[in-house]
């Protein structure tokens, strides 16, 4: 209800007793003690309202309050704030930005609109004040003031009156409503009030010359007027301050952390509108405060991404691998992530339902640059936009699609295509569906018809998605999204989007590559394979958090957005994944989809990067080179790794190793370990072509079996602990019949895979002072096999126990 207060009246009271300075301090003391009532009762009425009498009688404080919010409520609470906080202000603002106006007569009205206030508290606080308010119309009001005549213009009865009065002006002071609505002061003796009564109206109906610029009644009364003014501008600053501690205590209330990003992102915008008129109100940029929010944005996307991190853990230690049907992969888009689609803000003044939705419908760049231009005078016109919100609220149970630009953004969108109606392309996906199938392993979406973007689907793209993938990329697009919308900590969901992708990459490696079964359980990696061990080694560091072997947390322990999301998708135990554990099949689908993401992340480079802009230029550049670019040598390792599992000839090093190589003569045979070398090969070859992979596929396992057997040879041929040159020349003769018989099972010529070996083989013949440079020059053979090569010429050549150490000293200290 606007109360609208005779200002001019009350500027002439202190004025006339000469305490224009206390009205000033009086009102900024008003505002002041308002703010903090206000968000009070606001709390009190909506947190203990279901409760009984005798509780809702204790006196709990604001901080008490915000801590026993529900999350259903928060909503509510934080809406009914900002509204009661933003009438202040413009109350605040229209007290401040009262003018006396010279060219109409010295009764003007003055109308302060204190809409967040009820009657018998605006009667309670103007009574400080030393006078009461007449609820009165403004079109009363105005014909009122407007009707009286100047009696006395040259009267300088008048004038002594006027400075007498200053004496004789009561302590205390009491309102007559009469027909004409003035007010009138009382006090003292019975004709002391008459004649102040008198003396003080008939100077409020001076004539018009009285009235003019240059009369010193209108000078006192607008010296009187600016004073009030400047204070109250210089103390809106700290209303403001008052206003945001107070916001902040209530954001501190645990319901912000375990609400829906969906509700997280409402309540963004609205803050984020609210700092806007704050700004434009106080005429500072809220610094303080923008980064206290964004302190509320960052704690709240840690809960975020860590409820993200354990779902996807979740489907990728249940994952099966196996492809999932190209018709499912076309449904999903990652418009979010490539950036096809999805604008940054979505405009939703079409779907406003009138003018009175201008500022909570419009985007937040519109709003700003209205309120640069017209100041908090924009606000004002348009009215509070947050009191519209809590009609909705109480009417319907929720906010209005029209009222928020992020409800229809997501919320609506989510309805749509949860109904399987299509959508159109300008609107974003939603962030809320990304509940996971059992069986599936795919976000809970019905398939529809394949929405027209400018993704174009590869067929390689379409065929190698699996469960864990789409959860992976959904996950990252859902953040790429979020980059877009909370933009004050798009870094952090940015760092987000690499750590989802580290899980994804170190599981991948775990679960294909990391562990050899026929070994000691050490990492068998490529000692070539130096990008890959670069991307593990940054992994280890970025998500040691989330890598760390641990018991996987239950649906219980999870905190009930992520519980009701993603609770069938928790197993009942960790499974124990093996490298063996899977066909070959599943192995070679794991290397498939990690090139599928890394394919769908190279174009999204230039979206990322656009969206960070100047922040952190390099943040992107180093995601992509430490850990995109690697993902063709993880690949390949998982291959290696695949065709050593399959070639089955580990065992083959100690059998080259024991075979008879101190022989005296060269005969035409070659050693038995060759036959069953070659036997190996061809098993291995038949489970290729069986193994339901493709043509390409096989053929490049075969290639990095023929380098596996080269290895093998490599390995067994320096650990031999005697050899005559004789035997030398039988090594040749073994690998020649090798090299002859594996051109049966592999295409192309197989002699420059198996180079290496040769060349081991002829360093036999080498000088003693010529091993140290062989070494340094060829990189690709151990130091440990480069060591047994010297110790086994140093023995059969006779070199001296010294020639020998140093030789050996020197190729391990490289």
């Amino acid at each position: 209800m606007a109360i609208n207060v005779e200002s001019s009246m009350v500027v002439d009271a202190y004025a006339l007793i000469g305490d224009v300075s206390g009205l000033a301090e009086k009102v900024q003391s008003f505002f002041m003690q308002e703010v903090l009532s206000e968000t009070h009762m606001v709390l009190k009425n909506i947190v203990l309202e279901d409760q009984p009498v005798q509780k809702q009688n204790s006196r709990l404080t604001y901080s008490d309050l915000c801590l026993q919010i529900p999350e259903s409520k928060f909503r509510q609470c934080l809406l009914r704030t900002l509204a009661s906080l933003f009438r202040l202000m413009c109350s605040y603002h229209e007290i401040m930005s009262f003018q006396m106006d010279n060219k109409r007569s010295l009764t003007l009205r003055g109308v302060c609109r204190l809409n967040s206030l009820d009657d018998h508290y605006s009667a309670l606080r103007l009574q400080n004040l030393g006078y009461q308010t007449s609820l009165m119309k403004d079109q009363e009001c105005d014909q009122s003031w407007h009707g009286r005549e100047v009696q006395r213009t040259h009267d300088p009865q008048v004038n002594n009156g006027s400075s007498n009065s200053v004496k004789r002006l009561p302590d205390s002071s009491s309102s007559e409503e009469s027909t004409s609505g003035s007010l009138t002061c009382a006090a003292g003796s019975k004709d002391s009030v008459a004649s102040d009564s008198k003396i003080f109206h008939e100077a409020r109906n001076d004539s018009s010359e009285a009235s003019s610029s240059g009369s010193p009644w209108y000078q006192l009364r607008k010296d009187a007027t600016a004073y009030v003014s400047q204070t109250l501008q210089r103390g809106r600053k700290n209303l403001w301050q008052l206003t945001t501690s107070r916001v902040l205590v209530l954001l501190s209330s645990g319901a912000v952390g375990s609400m829906s990003i969906h509700q997280f992102l409402k309540n963004y915008e609205d803050l984020n509108m609210f700092i806007l008129a704050g700004e434009a109100f106080s005429g500072a940029e809220a610094v303080e405060f923008r980064q206290k929010l964004k302190g509320v944005c960052e704690n709240y996307f840690t809960a975020f991404h860590r409820q993200n991190i354990h779902a996807l853990k979740m489907v990728l230690e249940k994952e099966t691998w196996q492809k999932m049907p190209p018709e499912t992969a076309q449904v999903v888009s990652f418009a979010g992530l490539v950036g096809d689609g999805a604008p940054v803000i979505s405009q939703s003044e079409s779907r406003s339902a009138g003018s009175r939705l201008h500022h909570s419908a419009k985007s937040m760049n519109s709003v700003d640059a209205n309120s640069r231009k017209s100041g908090f005078t924009s606000w004002l016109k348009g009215g509070n936009p947050f009191a519209l919100k809590v009609m909705h609220i109480a009417r319907d149970g929720q906010d209005s699609p029209h009222v928020s630009s992020a409800t229809g953004e997501f919320g609506g969108h989510v309805n749509n295509h949860l109904n399987g109606t299509p959508v159109s392309e300008d609107e974003n996906e939603d962030l809320l569906a990304d509940f996971i199938d059992e069986d599936s392993q795919l976000p809970s979406r019905k398939p529809g018809l394949p929405r027209n973007t400018s993704l174009h689907w590869k067929n390689d793209d379409v065929t190698a998605q699996t469960g864990s993938s789409l959860c992976l990329l959904r996950s990252m697009d859902k953040y790429a999204r979020l980059m877009q919308k909370l933009e004050i900590v798009n870094v952090e969901f940015f760092k987000g989007i690499c750590q989802l992708f580290e899980v994804f990459y170190y599981f991948v490696f775990d679960i294909f590559g990391g562990k050899n079964s026929a070994s000691t359980g050490k990492y068998a990696l490529d000692t070539s394979n130096h990008r890959l061990k670069t991307a593990l080694l940054k992994i280890s560091q970025d998500c040691d958090q989330w890598i760390k072997p641990q018991s996987i947390q239950s649906a219980s322990s999870l905190p009930t957005s992520v519980t009701y999301i993603h609770s069938d998708i928790v197993p009942s135990s960790p499974p124990n994944h093996s490298p063996a554990s899977f066909s070959l099949k599943e192995r070679c689908t794991g290397a498939d989809t990690a090139s599928v993401v890394t394919r769908i992340l190279h174009r999204s480079k230039g979206h990322l990067q656009s969206m960070l802009l100047q922040k952190n230029p390099t943040l992107v550049e180093d995601f992509y080179a430490n850990l995109v670019d690697s993902v063709p040598a993880l690949t390949e390792h998982i291959h290696r790794t695949t065709a050593r599992l399959l070639l089955h000839i580990d065992g083959y090093v100690d059998r080259i190793a024991n075979a008879k190589w101190e022989v005296k003569e060269l005969g035409l045979e070659h050693n038995g370990y060759v036959d069953l070398l070659l036997g190996e090969f061809k098993h291995y070859k038949t489970r290729l072509a069986h193994g339901g992979i493709h043509k390409e596929v096989q053929d490049l396992l075969l290639e990095y079996g023929v380098e596996i057997v080269a290895e093998t040879l490599i390995e067994g041929l320096s650990r031999v602990k005697k050899c005559t040159d004789e035997g030398r020349a039988l090594m040749s003769l073994d690998l020649q019949v090798l090299i002859n018989g594996l051109h049966h099972f592999v295409q192309g010529n197989v002699k420059p895979k198996l180079q290496a070996v040769e060349t081991f083989i002829k360093a036999y013949y080498l000088p003693e002072t010529e091993y140290v440079h062989w070494a340094r020059a060829h990189p690709e053979y151990t130091k440990t096999q480069v060591v047994g090569l010297v110790n086994l010429v140093a023995a059969m050549k006779g070199w001296k126990r010294k020639t020998r150490l140093e030789t050996v000293e020197k190729i391990e200290s490289g």
